[in-house]
């Protein structure tokens, strides 16, 4: 049986109900099936008690200078919907499902992954589908060719999105 990861973050943010719902058991089942072992959470500002699983090993901290090694060690990412997190999931080439965070009023998060969505760069969800996207998505269909010059691109992107 292969063992895959998984990393999960949420940024500089707080953003407790990706951390809940990707920590809820029908989720980590989810993952299971999909021959994933492992997960590490990247819970930022939020609040978080880590509860022992039977289902897999997760372990998680707050912050960390730079969370690259995570990412590069991981065979999925799950992230808020955050420009920097997003390009640098995608810099490495990682399948990535975001987590849009629907509580932010412009939606500018939910406007960036539904256009690199579009360009089959990742796929998106809320927390309340996020369970149903880990059991029927083919993270392996996405497009993992590294883009380059991501930071431009995600400035043009946010600038797209200002207008």
């Amino acid at each position: 049986m292969s063992t895959k990861s998984v990393f999960v973050t949420v940024g500089t943010t707080k953003f407790n109900k990706l951390i809940d719902s990707v920590t809820d058991r029908r989720t980590l089942e989810a993952l299971k099936r999909n021959g994933y072992t492992s997960m590490t959470l990247q819970v930022g500002n939020g609040t978080f008690t880590l509860e022992p699983s039977d289902v897999m090993e997760i372990s998680s901290y707050t912050f960390k200078p730079d969370i690259g090694t995570d990412m590069i060690n991981s065979d999925l990412v799950i992230s808020h919907g955050g420009a920097g997190s997003i390009m640098q999931a995608l810099d490495y080439g990682k399948p990535l499902l975001v987590v849009v965070n629907e509580k932010l009023m412009d939606n500018h998060q939910y406007e960036l992954a539904e256009k690199l969505c579009e360009e089959n760069r990742l796929y998106y969800t809320t927390c309340e589908n996020l369970c149903n996207c880990i059991e029927n998505l083919d993270f392996s269909l996405l497009n993992s060719v590294k883009i380059d010059n991501s930071k431009k691109i995600c400035k043009q992107i946010e600038c797209y999105l200002k207008i």
